[in-house]
């Protein structure tokens, strides 16, 4: 391609996404669900989190469903004064089987959200591993969405795991699906310290 080529092309890119820029005007909070089979949603929404607290907003995590061990996101934002990390799973649902216990720590988890979900203070919520608690029916997924619905104007929520429940989805402002087209894991790699956790 010749450099007046590339330079037209760039031209028109940069039209077009002006145009768009131009047409965003609506200031306000959104909710984002990281979804799919593949790896990297928590990552996803971790990095968000440091972008967002690297420009001096606060934000709080909730994970809903980890909790064996210290990971090292756990580690790295704990100290932060400006996020807050609550670790409210006792291990992973699988490794529990005890559904009583596993729909108690929920519910403790959602008590915490829905409060935090009230409190303007708060910029960027990220609730870890949520969709697991409607997959396993162990939430109602209409007490969240309303207070989603409901949250202060500018809050922003990252809601993550694989599946999502369908009224979750019909009020996402933006809906990322992480697909998988190749794992170590399935390779016979071992989780690492650093990658996985």
């Amino acid at each position: 391609m010749t450099d007046d080529k590339h330079q037209k092309r760039m031209a028109n890119k940069k039209s077009v996404m002006d145009k768009k820029i131009a047409k965003a005007t609506e200031e306000r909070g959104v909710l984002i669900l990281l979804k799919g089979p593949g790896k990297g949603k928590s990552s996803s929404a971790f990095g968000t989190m440091a972008r967002s607290a690297g420009h001096g907003k606060k934000c709080a995590v909730i994970q809903f469903i980890k909790g064996r061990m210290e990971t090292g996101e756990y580690k790295f934002f704990k100290d932060s004064a400006l996020i807050d990390w609550h670790v409210m799973g006792h291990g992973f649902t699988w490794e529990t089987q005890d559904k009583t216990q596993d729909i108690a720590a929920a519910k403790k988890a959602w008590a915490l959200a829905e409060e935090l979900l009230q409190d303007p203070t708060y910029d960027l919520l990220v609730f870890d591993e949520m969709s697991y608690m409607f997959k396993y029916d162990y939430l109602d997924v209409e007490p969240v969405v309303e207070a989603l619905k409901n949250r202060p104007k500018d809050q922003n929520v990252i809601i993550t795991g694989r599946t999502m429940a369908t009224p979750l989805q019909a009020i996402a402002d933006t809906i990322s699906v992480v697909q998988d087209e190749k794992h170590a894991f399935r390779l016979g790699v071992k989780a690492q310290i650093g990658i996985e956790f």
